[in-house]
């Protein structure tokens, strides 16, 4: 069995990037989205995605998924 470290990868990210904005460039950090399925509510894949705004209220996607 391989694991896949999506979930550890997507949350290094969040505590990195929430750790270096010392200069408040960011206004909000989603929580770590997981890929569901909208009516099953079940996992589809490993896939995990962050969304950010910055401080002039521009929004941006990270993510993070096995290739």
């Amino acid at each position: 069995m391989s694991l896949v470290y999506c979930d550890y990868i997507a949350h290094t990210i969040k505590q990195h990037i929430l750790a270096v904005d010392e200069d408040k460039m960011l206004a909000s950090v989603s929580p770590i989205k997981w890929d569901l399925h909208p009516e099953g509510g079940y996992l589809v894949t490993t896939k995990k995605t962050l969304e950010m705004t910055d401080k002039y209220g521009r929004s941006y996607r990270v993510t993070v998924e096995e290739i």
